[in-house]
C-alpha cells in the first residue's frame, strides 16, 4: 500500500543531502572534539563550521549558537536558564504555546495571554501581563496545531518599548521549530533574545537542535559538567547532530522561498477541495496568517480518533495535534484557548504537507476524507 504522509509538523524525513553531510562522523571521524590531538581538533573544526553555518542564517554571530538535543531541551534551557536566575521574577507566555514552553514556565510564576479565536495573541491582554516584575516573554513564531503565526515584531517592539526605566531586565524568547522551513529567522530582525530550532522538524536529525542566545545575555546551565557549549550543555558534542542540524537548515533556508510558494497553492488546493466536498469542515486558525503547509480543520459530530484509523487504514498519514502530547486523552489546549468546544477538539484534524507532497496527494486524501465522512 502507498502511504502518503500528512503529518510534517511532527517529523520530517532525513534529508539526502544531509545524511551524506552526517555520514563520515558516525565511525570515520568519531573523535570527541575537546581531544588535543589532530584528530579531535578536526572534529572540533567541523563542529565550529557547523556552528558558523547556522549563525549565517540566523545573521548571528557563531558565539550565539548553542548545540541542544531538540526543541524541547532548548526551549527548557531557555526558560529555565532565564528564571532561575530570576526566581523571584515571573514569565509571561501565549496559552497556546507547545507543552515544552508551558510545562517549564509553570515551575515559575507564570501568566498566559489570552488569544483570539483564529489563533493569533491579544497584544493588549499581552502588554497588561507583563508588570515590573515579569522577566521573561516566551511566543511562539508559528503554532504547531494551527499553524498561526504570531506578530512577532510587534511583541518585539512592544517589549523594547516596555524596557526603558526597568530595574529588571526583560527578554523575548521564541519557539520557531515549526517557523524555519518557511519563515524569515533573522533574529534581529525578529527583535528576539533566545530563539528554538528543531532539526527534526527541518529535514534534519531527530534530537538535534539550537537555542540562539542573544550575546552578553547570562543563563544558568541545565547540564553541568565538562562546560561544552560555553557551559551550557556539558557533555560531549554531538557532531554528526551538529553537522547535519547545520546541513538541514541551510537547505531549508535556501528553500523556503520557492517551497513556501508552492506549498501554499496546494493549501488554497485543499481548502477549496474540502469546502466542496465537505461543506461541514470548519477550518481553524488564521486564513491569512498561517503556515503555508498546515490544514486544520473540525469535522463537527466526528470522532478525529476513528478518523485517523481509518485514514490510516487507507494509505493516509495525519493527526489529531501535537504528537508530543499524542498519549494524552485530553482535548488539545491550543483550540480550548482558541475558544473551541472539548466535543469540536476531538473532532479536529490536523494535515501538515512537506517537500514530497503533490497536487495528486490532496486530491486523494481529501476524496478518502469525504468517503469515510460520507459513510
Amino acid at each position: 500500500m502507498t502511504v502518503r504522509y500528512f503529518d510534517h509538523a511532527a517529523a520530517t524525513p532525513l534529508d539526502a543531502d544531509v545524511l551524506a553531510a552526517m555520514q563520515p562522523y558516525f565511525s570515520e571521524q568519531f573523535y570527541n572534539p575537546s581531544a588535543t590531538y589532530t584528530a579531535g581538533q578536526s572534529a572540533r573544526k567541523s563542529l565550529e563550521a557547523a556552528r558558523t553555518q547556522v549563525a549565517a542564517v540566523l545573521a548571528a554571530r557563531a558565539s550565539e549558537i548553542i548545540f541542544t538535543a531538540g526543541g524541547t531541551e532548548a526551549n527548557n534551557l531557555a526558560i529555565h536558564g532565564i528564571m532561575q536566575r530570576f526566581p523571584e521574577g515571573n514569565i509571561v507566555v501565549s496559552s497556546i504555546e507547545h507543552d515544552s514552553v508551558l510545562a517549564p514556565a509553570h515551575h515559575y510564576d507564570c501568566r498566559e495571554v489570552a488569544v483570539m479565536a483564529d489563533g493569533r495573541i491579544d497584544l493588549e491582554d499581552l502588554k497588561a501581563k507583563i508588570d515590573d516584575n515579569t522577566v521573561l516573554v516566551s511566543i511562539m513564531y508559528a503554532n504547531n496545531e494551527v499553524g498561526t503565526l504570531q506578530p512577532l515584531r510587534d511583541v518585539g517592539q512592544l517589549i523594547q518599548g516596555l524596557r526603558k526605566g526597568r530595574a529588571r531586565p526583560l527578554y523575548f524568547h521564541t519557539d520557531a521549530c515549526q517557523a524555519a522551513n518557511y519563515l524569515d529567522l533573522q533574529a534581529s530582525r525578529l527583535g528576539v533574545d533566545l530563539m528554538t530550532l528543531n532539526g527534526g522538524k527541518i529535514y534534519g536529525p531527530k534530537q538535534s537542535g539550537v537555542l540562539f542566545v542573544r550575546g552578553g545575555l547570562v543563563l544558568e546551565p541545565l547540564i553541568l559538567g565538562g562546560g561544552q557549549e560555553r557551559g551550557l550543555r556539558s557533555g560531549t558534542e554531538n557532531v554528526a547532530g551538529a553537522v547535519g542540524f547545520a546541513a538541514a537548515l541551510t537547505k531549508t533556508h535556501s528553500l523556503r522561498r520557492e517551497e513556501a510558494q508552492r506549498l501554499e497553492g496546494l493549501q488554497e488546493q485543499f481548502v477549496d477541495l474540502l469546502t466542496e466536498k465537505i461543506p461541514q469542515a470548519v477550518l481553524n486558525g488564521s486564513r491569512k496568517s498561517r503556515l503555508a503547509n498546515n490544514v486544520h480543520i473540525t469535522l463537527p459530530g466526528f470522532d478525529n480518533e476513528r478518523l485517523l484509523i481509518q485514514l490510516d487504514e487507507a494509505g493516509f498519514l495525519a493527526a489529531a495535534g501535537s504528537a508530543c502530547s499524542a498519549s494524552n486523552e485530553e482535548p488539545s489546549h491550543v483550540l480550548r484557548a482558541m475558544g473551541l468546544s472539548d466535543q469540536a477538539a476531538q473532532a479536529s484534524l490536523r494535515f501538515t504537507m512537506g517537500r514530497a507532497t503533490t497536487e495528486e496527494q490532496v486530491r486523494q486524501v481529501v476524496d478518502t476524507l469525504s468517503s469515510l465522512v460520507a459513510q
